[in-house]
């Protein structure tokens, strides 16, 4: 047996043992209230034996001992009734006794806590003892309910915790990740620089050394993406239009003619403290979605628009829609619909907008088979 197995067996041994320990509590809650309620029941009619007593007293009747068991209940609310009169009250308040409607109803709830008790003075005359729970028993029966309350709140405060746990241990090995990827593009990356600066010194075609230059500089935006993931990015005032239009225009020349790319935009510059680097990985990641959601071939349109304090980038596309249930699990690290995907990029990018730009972002409108909308939202610089 492994390590893990031995793990996945000492939870379910602590699971089980859980369990059997709350069910032992709630089994021996429910035989004290068991217990407890015939208690009651033996005062009950020892207290009708002394209302016997009391209605039958002569004038040499000893009453000390009647009266002391009247005495002695405190907790136990008694109604005594005779052809369905109320003639006799313990324990209950003067409000309720002197309002007809609340005694009744009373004594209605009085009959469904326990069975009356008989009590036959003089043979063929009859009353009836109705009496409640205690204040005691009371809390005895809600006590199981508090128990369980106390034992879920527990359990989530636990399953938080392990959640937690969980989710900075695996953002801590992204983050290393990202940082190795970055380390590791970098030694090639260097290396293919030599090589341009070659190709041009050796006059080769300048339309091929432009297109392999982007490529470089791509790649070390890329690069610098990756470094900056688990640090605290350096964000600067940019012009979020002509951020947005330069990653969009790269994107755009990199895609096949099938997709129908549109870009729209107010005239002037829109201010807002970005991270360049980062902010070029959101639109590319909404960007490559979008034609993955419409195979390649479709519409998509990047619309910037502004108010007086947030600016909104809207990414739409023409492609086969998220169903409703899946607007927020789509941000989930690992959650994703395609075949050979990590489900990784849009909880990048909630994490690169959310967390790194305090922006927003959401899923907009969806419609299975027609299209959806992507909306992204920054804080202006005013």
């Amino acid at each position: 047996m492994d390590f893990s197995d031995k793990r996945s067996l000492t939870r379910w041994i602590i699971i089980i043992a859980s369990f059997i320990i709350i069910t032992m509590i709630l089994w021996n809650t429910y035989v004290f209230f068991q217990i407890f309620k015939n208690e009651e029941r033996l005062k009950m009619e020892l207290l009708a034996t002394a209302q016997k007593t009391l209605i039958n007293a002569g004038e040499n009747t000893e009453l000390d001992l009647p009266l002391k068991i009247f005495s002695n209940n405190t907790t136990i609310p008694i109604i005594v009734t005779e052809n369905d009169s109320i003639i006799n009250t313990i324990n209950i308040d003067d409000e309720i006794i002197n309002d007809e409607q609340k005694s009744k109803k009373l004594l209605s709830k009085l009959k469904t806590e326990n069975v009356p008790i008989v009590i036959e003075y003089v043979p063929g005359k009859f009353q009836y003892l109705h009496y409640g729970n205690s204040s005691l028993l009371n809390k005895l029966k809600y006590y199981p309910i508090a128990l369980l309350l106390i034992i879920f709140l527990f359990g989530s405060l636990v399953y938080n915790f392990y959640k937690s746990t969980k989710m900075a241990t695996q953002n801590k090995l992204w983050a290393g990740m990202a940082k190795e990827t970055a380390h590791q593009i970098g030694t090639p990356l260097s290396s293919l620089i030599g090589w341009l600066e070659i190709m041009k010194a050796d006059n080769v075609d300048e339309t091929t050394v432009a297109e392999i230059e982007k490529d470089i500089v791509r790649l070390q935006n890329i690069t610098d993406r990756f470094s900056k993931i688990g640090s605290e990015p350096v964000l600067e005032i940019k012009d979020i239009v002509s951020e947005t239009e330069e990653s969009f225009d790269y994107l755009q020349s990199r895609f096949s003619k099938q997709v129908e790319f549109s870009f729209k935009a107010p005239k002037g510059p829109i201010l807002v403290s970005i991270n360049p680097a980062l902010h070029s990985w959101t639109i590319e990641n909404l960007v490559k979605n979008a034609i993955d959601a419409m195979k390649g071939r479709g519409k998509l349109a990047v619309v910037i628009e502004e108010d007086a304090n947030f600016v909104k980038i809207k990414v739409t596309d023409s492609g086969k829609g998220i169903p409703k249930s899946q607007f927020k699990r789509i941000f989930e690290p690992g959650f994703t619909t395609k075949r050979r995907g990590w489900g990784l990029g849009l909880s990048l990018t909630k994490r690169i907008v959310e967390e790194y730009h305090k922006g927003k972002i959401k899923v907009l409108n969806s419609e299975i088979n027609k299209g959806t909308t992507m909306l992204v939202s920054y804080k202006k610089n005013i």
